[in-house]
């Protein structure tokens, strides 16, 4: 059984569509999850502890003291205990309380003391879930690492009708057996990524950089953390954070630092990621007091920088597997073919500036992946953390 031994906290919030959520659990069970519900009081109006109890062979937890003998109920043992938390439906109640922290249920404090994954199948009308205040939060729960299960393909993704629908068991049976397949893909493997900028230094308060967000090489962190993968992350100065716990994070500012901190871990792992933005050039001067204006022209000499990647190449084994990144804006296939052969690469991301909603910033990117032989294989424009698992997919599966 595809489930078997998965421990699920199956978390129901008060909408009509929690009538779907008996069907859900009997879905989890018979494929061999254990679960355990968790119910918001509103939700009992809907659909009695009872039933559901009937079904998972356990007491349904709604408050934090059983109503006959006072017994306490731990969110905290719950959030130790689950492999997946699984909330559906959740409301647009339920979906703002989880962004914003505000832990005044049993759900919601299991929620937040939750040590595995989060899904979430939002449920409410069209009104409610177009409304800015549940995009704002379905924004901020993506942006802790929750997976949002919504109708994606078929008839009810093309209606109105579909949006806000919780979508329906069987597909949410299917989202989750996908997950816990996922997570499995890189057991074991240890991947370096590089992300961000590199900032190289002119004075204390002036520096030669570039627009990297870092967004692209964190979502890589997380996809790979999320399959299964000891990931070590090396980020230039970005303000962004991780959400995995099996992602290790090194903080570097410059290209030297990123450089010897690559060249230190890669020994040891089975594959890195080159997604950094790393500077091409340092300044051959580094002021130690701000520079004071003097005349018209301030004159600054360039010097290289180590190539991380093309370094990483010749250290390469057999065994080990690179994978780089060039954002182009001119002869763009050309350039990114020379890179592999050059810096031994098995792969290359290439991505273009002239591409709208792709390079620096965005929360999007279009990419083509390319490998030794040539072989080119394009991707429509979408959310980094979807192509993250795009670029997952084609490297090492």
């Amino acid at each position: 059984m595809t489930l078997k031994d998965k421990h699920i906290v199956l978390g129901i919030t008060g909408s009509i569509a929690a009538y779907k959520a008996a069907s859900l659990a009997r879905l989890l069970i018979k494929a061999g999850a254990e679960v355990q519900i968790v119910i918001t009081p509103s939700g009992k109006e809907f659909i009695t502890p009872v039933t559901l109890s009937a079904l998972t062979g356990k007491p349904v937890v709604s408050e934090f003291f059983t109503a006959n003998d006072g017994t306490w109920h731990s969110h905290v043992d719950l959030g130790q205990w689950a492999d997946l938390m699984l909330i559906a439906p959740a409301t647009a109640s339920t979906l703002g309380k989880m962004a914003n922290g505000v832990a005044d249920n049993m759900l919601i404090t299991t929620y937040m003391s939750m040590k595995a994954p989060v899904m979430i199948a939002p449920a409410m009308d069209l009104d409610m879930f177009a409304h800015p205040a549940t995009s704002r939060n379905l924004e901020i729960l993506r942006s802790y690492g929750n997976i949002i299960i919504e109708p994606a393909s078929g008839e009810l993704a093309s209606h109105l009708i579909g949006k806000g629908r919780m979508e329906e068991p069987e597909k949410i049976l299917a989202a989750v057996e996908d997950f816990f397949t996922k997570q499995e893909t890189l057991s074991k493997k240890k991947i370096l990524i590089t992300a961000g900028p590199t900032y190289e230094r002119i004075d204390p308060v002036r520096f030669i950089g570039n627009y990297s967000s870092g967004k692209m090489g964190f979502a890589l962190a997380e996809e790979c953390a999320g399959r299964g993968a000891e990931v070590t992350l090396i980020a230039g100065p970005v303000s962004l954070k991780v959400n995995h716990p099996n992602i290790t994070r090194i903080d570097v500012e410059s290209a030297e630092e990123m450089y010897n901190a690559s060249v230190k871990a890669f020994p040891a792992m089975d594959a890195a990621i080159l997604c950094a933005a790393v500077a091409d050039f340092r300044p051959e001067e580094q002021y130690a007091e701000k520079v004071k204006r003097s005349g018209d022209i301030l004159n600054i000499s360039l010097v290289p920088n180590k190539d991380i990647a093309a370094s990483l190449g010749k250290m390469k084994k057999a065994n080990q597997l690179l994978v780089g990144f060039a954002l182009e804006t001119n002869d763009e296939e050309n350039n990114a073919l020379k890179k592999i052969v050059k810096k031994n690469l098995d792969f290359i991301v290439l991505n273009s500036l002239n591409d709208a909603g792709a390079g620096f910033k965005y929360d999007t990117n279009k990419i083509a992946i390319l490998n030794r032989n040539g072989e080119r294989k394009d991707f429509g424009l979408k959310s980094k953390k979807d192509v993250a698992s795009d670029i997952i997919d084609e490297t090492f599966l």
